[in-house]
């Protein structure tokens, strides 16, 4: 028998289900819920457990793992007499993957506590490839003994795993993360439209720029997106969408200017209201196309 925890995984999304797919690589016990039966249907065919409701998944678990698309699912799947909350067992941690606003994670904290259930924040950064490679950023929110006692589990899906300080830390530097990769994939965007109007080999441009000071991951992840106009999602621009309202309220919140990031909100704002919502965030390549007269 494996002395390792048994874990509930709940939501089996892009970057939920090889992230589940990556625990149970690493000897985990795995029984997952999610409510679209071809996700249940991998995550078997990986050596997981299909659960029949969301109660039955998370009911004999060590670990909960929540990761879904934003703060009302986070908040629907916690709370309730189907909830987590009222059905995890008493002592049970409670993870979560998703990115939220940090007063949602205070808050499913707070409630928890009352429920003898623990708690992390814990979002990621790395899109599906880093996913997939279980080599994603994990940044997390909350006690110290409780960050230690997952270390092992997040050591099974990320290279880069910090705690940052209390309950809702996660979740503020998961904000910062998406506000610079917005500034930088639009930074990316203009320069490519630049150098193609320009004349320049893209390609050959793109591979000298990755070398030097102007080089991110970033740039690295997204190179082939933009050079064969593929925006297959790998992080839709819908969530993106819905990252830029998190950390502009929160800045706001705290009093901090985000001049730059207030105009690559509404750029995001805008490609999704042109109906591109659910492409690859490096699709804002496609408004600054637009918006230098080209027919996209």
């Amino acid at each position: 028998m494996s002395t390792l925890p048994k874990v509930a995984w709940i939501g089996l999304g892009i970057m939920g289900s090889p992230m589940s797919e990556n625990l149970i690589k690493a000897g985990y016990e795995v029984t997952g819920f999610t409510l679209e039966r071809p996700k249940l249907e991998r995550l078997t065919a990986a050596g997981g457990t299909a659960a029949g409701s969301l109660a039955e998944a998370v009911r004999d678990a060590d670990v909960i793992i929540t990761m879904v698309p934003a703060s009302p699912q986070v908040e629907a799947i916690a709370y309730g007499p189907d909830g987590v909350l009222e059905n995890a067992r008493s002592g049970a941690l409670l993870i979560d993957m998703s990115s939220i606003t940090p007063q949602t994670s205070v808050d499913l904290a707070t409630a928890a506590r009352e429920k003898g259930i623990r708690v992390l924040d814990a979002p990621v950064s790395g899109g599906e490839a880093g996913a997939v490679e279980a080599v994603l950023s994990i940044m997390v929110g909350g006690e110290q003994a409780d960050f230690d006692a997952a270390k092992p589990l997040f050591e099974a899906l990320g290279k880069t795993i910090v705690r940052c300080g209390p309950h809702g830390s996660g979740q503020t530097v998961k904000a910062a993360n998406q506000l610079i990769v917005a500034v930088n994939l639009q930074a990316c965007a203009e320069a490519v439209v630049f150098l193609e109007k320009s004349g320049v080999d893209l390609g050959a441009a793109l591979d000298v720029l990755g070398g030097g000071l102007a080089g991110s991951t970033v740039l690295a992840r997204k190179k082939d997106n933009f050079l064969r106009r593929d925006f297959t999602p790998g992080f839709r621009i819908d969530l993106h969408h819905k990252d830029m309202g998190i950390v502009t309220d929160a800045a706001r919140t705290v009093g901090a200017a985000l001049p730059v990031g207030a105009v690559v909100a509404q750029l995001v704002a805008s490609l999704r209201a042109q109906g591109d919502g659910g492409l690859d965030h490096s699709a804002l390549l496609r408004s600054v196309e637009r918006l230098s007269g080209d027919q996209v």
